[in-house]
């Protein structure tokens, strides 16, 4: 299924609402970014990070996202588990509330034109991610012909269309 492939579509989504002390966000990601090369996954697009509302609590912390291309030799299941002790070791904490504030959240969008339908909690592309502006800008802006396995649309396509976090937009030009 995957090797390391370069031209392969594995796509992370990053976000974050909650700064871990005085750094600004281009900090927290460039740390980010840093630890994702450190542990062997080469990093080879990477949007601008764009700014948005909460959703769906406008009431909490704006949310600073970006997309990152990767190439791996992790399957998707290992890449998820990797995505998952980085956000631990960030100081999340999973308690069950969707959609709460967080430091660092690491989405993993799609992983080349692999399917998966829940095996072992993973679901790929990610399920939520065509509907969300602050995802799919991010990801058009390094990837606009990119095509989803399953709606056959591109992330431009993706982007014009999204529903939510519609207010979200690049921080610089």
């Amino acid at each position: 299924m995957a090797g390391e492939n370069n031209n392969m579509s594995v796509f992370i989504a990053y976000g974050s609402n909650l700064l871990p002390g005085p750094v600004t966000a281009s900090q927290a990601f460039d740390e980010v970014v840093k630890a994702l090369r450190g542990r062997g996954l080469l990093v080879n697009k990477i949007s601008r990070l764009w700014a948005s509302k909460a959703w769906p609590n406008p009431y909490d912390p704006p949310y600073v996202n970006a997309v990152l291309q990767i190439a791996t030799k992790l399957q998707p299941f290992e890449l998820m588990s990797l995505l998952h002790d980085m956000e631990r070791e960030a100081g999340r904490v999973r308690d069950g509330r969707l959609n709460a504030p967080r430091v660092l959240d690491l989405d993993l969008i799609a992983y080349g034109d692999v399917v998966l339908r829940g095996e072992k909690g993973l679901i790929l592309p990610h399920p939520r991610a065509a509907d969300r502006a602050f995802v799919m800008g991010p990801l058009a802006e390094i990837a606009p012909d990119w095509v989803h396995p399953i709606l056959q649309r591109t992330a431009t396509e993706l982007f014009a269309n999204a529903t939510i976090g519609t207010d979200a937009y690049p921080l610089s030009a």
